[in-house]
C-alpha cells in the first residue's frame, strides 16, 4: 500500500509576508473615498491607496503591534520611508486622533512577547483577504 504524499510545510516568512501584503491592503483601503483616494496620516498628502503605504508607529519587527490596526496607518513613501516614519507625529497623531496615552500603550505593548503560530497566520490572512475583498 502507498503512503499519500506528505503535503510540504510552508515556510514561515512566506505565511507572514502573505499576512504582511493582505494586512497593508486593508490599511490602505480603510478610509479610501468612492475613488480610491486617502490621505497620509502624518502629512495629509491625498493620494491613490496604490500609491500609498502602510506605516508603523511602533516597528514592524515587534510582532505583538505588527498587526494592530491602530498601530498601523496609511503613510505616503515620503514619511514612511525617507522621514523614518515621522514617529513622532505619527505617535502625537494617535494620542489627538484616537485617545490620550494611545502611542504609550502602542509603546508597551510593542515590548511583550507574542508567538503567533502557522494556523493563527493563515487564520490572520483569510481574514484580512475575504475583508480586502469586500472593500474592493
Amino acid at each position: 500500500m502507498k503512503k499519500a504524499p506528505k503535503k510540504k510545510k510552508v515556510k514561515r516568512s512566506l505565511l507572514v509576508k502573505k499576512l504582511d501584503t493582505a494586512f497593508s491592503q486593508y490599511i490602505r483601503l480603510k478610509n479610501v473615498d468612492e475613488y480610491g483616494f486617502t490621505n497620509c496620516f502624518t502629512c495629509g498628502k491625498r493620494d491613490h491607496w496604490k500609491s500609498l503605504q502602510n506605516g508603523h508607529f511602533q516597528s514592524r519587527r515587534h510582532y505583538s503591534t505588527r498587526w494592530d490596526e491602530i498601530n498601523c496607518q496609511v503613510q505616503c513613501a515620503s514619511c514612511n520611508v525617507f522621514k523614518a516614519g515621522e514617529q513622532f507625529l505619527f505617535g502625537k497623531y494617535l494620542d489627538e486622533r484616537i485617545g490620550d496615552g494611545t502611542s504609550e500603550e502602542l509603546y508597551y505593548k510593542s515590548k511583550e512577547m507574542v508567538k503567533f503560530s502557522d494556523d493563527d497566520l493563515i487564520e490572520l490572512t483569510t481574514y484580512y483577504k475575504s475583508v480586502v475583498d469586500n472593500m474592493i
